[in-house]
């Protein structure tokens, strides 16, 4: 008798299966790899974009401020107390007598220009920044200029006791309708806000220690050694004798950066008149400035892009434009790695010194 053939079902051979398993750990890898690309380009793309939102939020405030720089000031800025018995003025400090820049005072004998270049003094405390690329150099600057928003203009400004300017009394003017809010009211004057006072005498500065609805009070020994009445020249005494005196309040405000410690990343700050600072963005590692100034004293020539302006003798009233340098680093992290981006804009100052170059 002859026996059916059996049919055997065919399988694969282990070469075969060793192939298919080496080809599927291919494609798993190169999918895998394409993954991984993928969740890198999205963590690139996210620290830029947060980078940038960061920088850009507080490039321009600085543009704000920086542009007003001047704005209500007279011609040339303003001479502080001088002379017997005056000592130097601060800016950047605040009610706790803590000053935020290693350098802090009015510069040429006491002088409050619309913009004071701080080179190389941009670090509280003289902290080290230790992303900053080398050479490590970071600025600060101060700009000084008018509030147009509160209307102090509308006050009748008297001097009680006429040879003392510890105080005034404001009222409001009834020429204005509406009102003008009460000095204390939201939005109004507190300790630490600097008042410029204009009349037939002249021109000063005081900072304010205390507040009634119906007065300013002026105290020597202020945070900021504004209010001098023992100074010989230039203190709000000199000028308490004068008619029609017009207040404006001032913002001194001053962009420096801080490096908080305990593992904090450093950041760029904006403090006004002798209040706190407040943060403005997070790991800003580098801040500079460079100014194009016109030099007095070298027929007029432009200085562009000059570092130090003060230290090289020339007059912050010649400022024509602010370049402005900010640099920072991503907050978020990939395999601790982090992102460094620069900003760069220049500003032109429309209340400083005007030349007219195409003469």
């Amino acid at each position: 008798m002859e026996r059916a053939p059996r049919n055997r079902a065919r399988g694969f051979t282990l070469i075969e299966l060793l192939v298919a398993m080496a080809l599927g750990l291919l494609v798993m890898g190169a999918m895998a790899s394409l993954f991984k690309t993928g969740l890198n380009a999205m963590m690139l793309v996210t620290q830029r974009t947060e980078t940038q939102q960061n920088m850009r939020a507080a490039m321009d405030l600085m543009v704000k401020d920086i542009s007003m720089a001047g704005a209500g000031l007279p011609s040339g800025g303003i001479q502080l107390p001088n002379g017997g018995g005056a000592i130097a003025s601060k800016f950047a400090c605040d009610q706790a007598g803590t000053c935020h820049v290693p350098a802090f005072n009015y510069p040429n004998n006491n002088y409050m220009y619309g913009i004071i270049p701080g080179f190389n003094n941009g670090v509280e405390s003289n902290a080290v920044v230790a992303a900053a690329p080398p050479p490590v150099i970071n600025d600060s600057i101060t700009v000084v200029y008018a509030d147009y928003n509160f209307p102090l203009w509308e006050y009748d400004i008297t001097f009680p006791t006429p040879g003392n300017g510890g105080l005034i009394n404001v009222a409001p003017n009834p020429a204005f309708v509406p009102a003008p809010p009460l000095v204390t009211a939201a939005g109004g004057l507190q300790a630490g806000d600097l008042i410029m006072l204009s009349n037939s005498l002249g021109t000063a500065v005081g900072e304010v220690t205390n507040l009634t609805p119906g007065s300013v009070t002026f105290a020597d020994a202020d945070a900021l050694n504004i209010n001098q009445n023992g100074a010989a020249q230039n203190n709000i005494k000199t000028i308490s004798g004068g008619a029609n005196t017009v207040a404006y309040r001032l913002f001194a405000v001053t962009y420096y950066l801080t490096v908080p410690g305990a593992g904090e990343n450093p950041r760029l700050m904006r403090q006004v008149n002798g209040l706190n600072p407040v943060p403005v963005a997070d790991n800003i590692i580098n801040l500079q400035f460079a100014y194009d100034t016109y030099n007095q004293a070298g027929g007029g020539a432009l200085d562009a892009n000059q570092a130090d302006p003060i230290g090289a003798g020339e007059s912050p009233n010649l400022i024509q434009k602010i370049n402005i340098v900010l640099m920072g680093q991503s907050i978020l992290k990939s395999a601790n790695k982090s992102q460094n981006m620069y900003l760069a804009t220049a500003v032109s100052a429309r209340n400083m010194a005007f030349r007219n170059r195409y003469q």
